[in-house]
């Protein structure tokens, strides 16, 4: 350092520690002038119609010495003033007929409270399913236009329901962000392309990438929620090792922490909150002092129920008096005409279910009461829908102990389902609810989630709360909408303009329109006039107080026929609340009419060809969509390369392979995983226990196949491979397994069954350890990690 350079830093700090001095120019210095013109693009007055809002340019600078010149203000974006903050609640899998609010026998404190504040909508719809709702909600458009016809798990090659949103189609949460909010999304997202979840990306579709600044939760379909796959950003974590964990709670606990730390540093900024739960999509998991509030409460079955229901929602004022109950599907048996066994399982699995949507309401609870703490509650949009879908009859006409195997197409018997009643609802249960209990939670319509034909899968409970916008409080509002309304809402609300090009795209316009005509004005005429419906060939048309509807699949059957040979009802809504009176053999005019129109809409939004294919859709060659495995016949995986989703991992089902690993054994013997996939309801592994190398295929938590070696390996390097001979014939058949070690054949055994389409939603491949549950309770859980050394470990399909 020189003595000059030494001098100035001394004048600096002297100066910089006299009080009430600055590092300004001398006395005897003239008043420093602007050195700036005015921006070409002033600050004030923003264009918010081309995102991100450019930041303004400004002349170069000819002034030598900074004093004697002056900067040009900040520039910031905020969000316009008086903006609110903005939280919407997403519950997962839940229909009309349940919630206290709207006549259901499952408590609802905090959806009760927040509709005595605001407003209840009873005549609110969703796209029959997870993926497509979510995209809709959270994008403004139809869930085709978004390339999201369907789960994104069963994606196809065609254009609507090719899985991957275009950037024409730019997220709600991406035009908060640019417009000077604060935005982050808790729990179930589903709207990442599966074959996009992995270190590998790319990232443009992940919830990071997608407006939202912060995430916490999973991208899949469904959780485990004692044992969930858990992302921070894109960056996979482990939940905390308690025996009181669940993800709701978690959740919730993360969504508070999030807006209290927002909040403190930032009080004049609005946040955008997006808190999608799990819960209640199965398996329904809740702790059980939750479960015995409701012993006994479902005794007299869901024929009880459905009747029960609507007399309460016609008290309660939000169904019309006069409504009738729409039909039963015929597959649903009468609750009268079932065993003494049958009705003691179902019953205790409508309990846990409700269990899990009360304790679902108390953790909305407390998040909003933490708002409320802030003082921003009356600030706060609240938006809370009660279920992106109607009620799922995905458990079958029989539940089940373990999801699993209804998703690979088994049955599990009532006997089987009784051995485990009281673990249900617990870790070691996946467990899911008779399709009865489906079709009565979404009273008095019929049919269920999937059913995109019938209101029973797209009509849903809404309740909006925000008092500094809306001075009605308590009542019901009858206007007839679609999840698409959702973000036109909030840009509304927000007093920001649909932006025309965002991240350098041209946007596609809203396709839903903003509900905040409908706040103060009771009566106002419904603005959405026209709305198509599509899911797995069941469809439907909208148009001012008119459906006609074609169901074409049951969700717990195949197809009823060809496309073509679906038979079509008519109904007039304005007038048949439930869609209990078939007008088409009355009114063919009409039904033509409508007909036509869907077919017009479906050509416009990208809803064709329509697309019934159940179990061929889980196959990506087949289908037609990205597969991270392309043709690849073998796979090499190295240590510490743990959570890979099962479709960005090689598909060994229904197939001959071999697992072959390079390993050095410590001396005393090898012990925990070497490589595994999925978990305890379903998967296989490759381990090794007191020093001898096994393998065992989980077949849907029903049978473990266990084959094992007699003799330990000796320390040192060793090759450890396990063959299996595929039988051939229909998928989840079996074979024959065998291991070898150093190229020496140790044992072989039969495997009878093997799991023929899935192997978990959440559930990873990997190696080194087994996270999450565990395949096998040969070892044990969160604690089985590999002793020794894995060089390598190669997967080949054969």
């Amino acid at each position: 350092m020189t003595k000059a350079t030494a001098l100035f830093l001394m004048l600096g700090l002297v100066v910089s520690c006299r009080s009430g001095e600055t590092d300004a120019a001398p006395a005897e210095a003239e008043t420093p002038k602007p050195d700036v013109a005015k921006p070409a693009t002033s600050p004030e007055g923003l264009d918010r119609t081309v995102l991100p809002i450019p930041q303004p340019t400004y002349p170069a600078a000819t002034e030598l010495d900074a004093r004697n010149a002056k900067a040009p203000p900040p520039f910031e974006i905020k969000a316009p003033e008086g903006a609110p903050n903005v939280v919407i609640v997403l519950i997962d899998d839940i229909g009309f007929g349940t919630a206290s609010s709207f006549g259901g026998p499952i408590a609802t404190p905090t959806l009760d409270s927040l509709a005595e504040g605001g407003l209840r909508y009873n005549q609110f719809h969703t796209t029959a399913l997870c993926s497509p709702t979510r995209m809709a909600l959270l994008t403004g458009r139809n869930h085709h236009s978004a390339n999201t016809g369907s789960v994104q798990e069963v994606a196809t090659g065609f254009p609507g329901n090719n899985g991957m949103r275009p950037g024409t189609v730019a997220p709600l949460a991406e035009m908060l962000r640019l417009n000077g909010y604060s935005t982050a999304a808790f729990g179930k997202y589903h709207e990442t392309p599966p074959w996009e979840v992995s270190v590998s990306g790319p990232f443009d579709r992940w919830p990071t990438h997608s407006g939202f600044d912060k995430f916490y939760g999973f991208t899949g379909g469904e959780a485990d929620q004692w044992a969930p796959l858990i992302y921070e950003g894109t960056t996979k974590i482990e939940p905390p090792n308690d025996p009181d964990y669940h993800f709701t709670t978690d959740m919730t606990d993360q969504a508070i922490n999030w807006i209290r730390f927002q909040q403190s540093l930032t009080p004049d900024k609005p946040f955008f909150a997006y808190f999608a739960t799990g819960a209640t999509h199965a398996p329904h998991h809740v702790p059980k002092e939750w479960i015995a509030k409701y012993k006994g409460k479902f005794d007299a079955g869901w024929d009880k129920y459905r009747e029960e229901t609507l007399a309460r929602q016609i008290e309660v004022g939000v169904v019309p008096p006069g409504t009738k109950l729409a039909p039963k599907p015929a597959d649903i048996p009468d609750w009268d005409s079932l065993s003494k066994d049958e009705k003691r399982l179902y019953a205790h699995q409508m309990e846990v279910f409700a269990a899990f949507a009360e304790h679902t309401d108390h953790e909305v609870g407390r998040l909003f009461q933490a708002i409320e703490d802030l003082g921003e509650g009356d600030n706060t949009l609240f938006i809370y829908v009660f279920g992106d879908n109607g009620s799922s009859a995905e458990g079958g006409l029989a539940g089940t102990f373990n999801e699993m195997v209804v998703l690979n197409g088994l049955d599990d018997s009532v006997e089987d389902q009784l051995e485990h009643l009281d673990e249900f609802g617990g870790p070691m249960a996946y467990n899911h609810f008779h399709a009865g209990w489906a079709v009565a939670g979404n009273t008095p319509f019929q049919w269920a989630k999937q059913v995109a034909s019938h209101y029973g899968g797209t009509r849903n409970p809404m309740v909006i709360h925000w008092p500094e916008g809306m001075e009605a409080k308590g009542e019901v509002r009858s206007q007839w909408h679609h999840v698409t309304d959702i973000a036109p809402t909030v840009m509304d609300a927000a007093g920001l303009p649909f932006p025309e090009s965002v991240d350098g795209a041209t946007q596609k316009p809203f396709e839903g329109v903003s509900l905040l005509y409908s706040f103060d004005e009771p009566q106002a005429k419904s603005r959405h006039t026209t709305q198509y419906f599509e899911m797995f060939g069941n469809r439907a048309i909208y148009h001012d107080g008119w459906v006609a509807a074609a169901k074409h699949k049951s969700p717990w059957a195949l197809p009823d026929g060809p496309l073509d040979s679906d038979k079509w009802e008519l109904y007039h809504v304005d007038k048949d609340f439930s869609q209990a009176n078939d007008l088409a053999a009355d009114n063919p005019e009409k039904l033509a009419e409508l007909q036509a129109l869907f077919m017009e809409e479906a050509v416009k939004y990208n809803v064709l060809p329509l697309d019934d294919r159940t179990y061929q859709r889980f196959n990506a060659a087949i289908a037609g969509r990205p597969d991270l495995m392309g043709d690849r016949k073998s796979l090499t995986l190295y240590e510490g390369m743990t959570g890979i989703m099962e479709n960005a991992f090689i598909n060994v089902k229904n197939r001959s392979h071999s697992i072959t690993a390079e390993v050095d054994i410590p001396k005393g013997g090898g012990e925990g995983v070497i490589l595994c996939q999925g978990g305890r309801f379903a998967g296989w592994s490759l381990y090794m226990k007191d020093g001898k190398p096994s393998y065992v295929h989980n077949w849907v938590g029903k049978e473990r196949y266990t084959i094992s070696a007699p003799q330990r390996v000796p320390p040192g390097k060793a090759t450890i491979r396990y063959e299996f001979a595929f039988d051939g014939g229909d998928p989840g058949s079996g074979g024959t397994g065998t291991i070898f070690v150093n190229g020496e054949k140790v044992a072989e055994g039969r495997i009878d069954r093997t799991t023929p389409f899935v192997f978990s939603a959440d559930e990873t491949a990997d190696v080194g350890v087994d996270e999450a549950t565990p395949v096998t309770e040969a070892y044990a859980e969160r604690d089985n990690e590999f002793n020794g050394q894995i060089d390598k470990v190669t997967v080949e399909l054969n």
